[in-house]
């Protein structure tokens, strides 16, 4: 029986209804075809209750179930103080998201925050996935293209830790 602790990994933009729910379902869909779902879990959050309780927008729905994401099984929620004990990667969206994180976090965990696109290898000079909230589809298509860049070097990241 395999009693490895399971490495927990929260995803947090500013309203948990469109890049940090898509980093969730793009990032757990390969933890699970990589097949270390067992070893991995992932949730996502907000840094402001503005959506609480509600699903994904749709036009992030739509992205992501275009290239096989569900994410419809989501629901909205905020960043709460027991997060910080209890995940181990607490990866921001953006600069301000990552500040916001830091400020309310106890120090002994910043270490655990950082920037989603500290993985992304393609994508050097861009630290931030973009809020597609107020723009158009190919807002969605940018940061789902960003989420998937990501999400492999996370993975990949993750797996090196695992074998150790």
């Amino acid at each position: 029986m395999n009693t490895q602790k399971k490495i927990k990994v929260l995803f947090v933009c500013m309203g948990n209804i469109c890049r940090s729910p898509t980093a969730d379902a793009v990032f757990r869909h390969h933890v699970k075809t990589a097949g270390v779902d067992h070893l991995i879990e992932v949730d996502s959050a907000g840094t402001h209750a503005y959506h609480i309780g509600n699903p994904p927008d749709e036009r992030s729905q739509r992205t992501a179930i275009n290239r096989g994401y569900k994410m419809d099984d989501l629901r909205a929620r905020a960043v709460e103080l027991r997060d910080f004990e209890e995940f181990d990667y607490i990866l921001a969206m953006d600069k301000e998201n990552l500040h916001l994180l830091k400020q309310r976090s106890p120090r002994h965990h910043h270490d655990k925050i950082r920037l989603f696109m500290h993985y992304g290898v393609n994508y050097d000079g861009n630290t931030e996935v973009p809020d597609p909230y107020f723009g158009g589809h190919q807002g969605f298509e940018l940061v789902l293209d960003m989420v998937e860049e990501a999400s492999q070097g996370l993975l990949e990241h993750l797996r090196n830790h695992i074998n150790r």
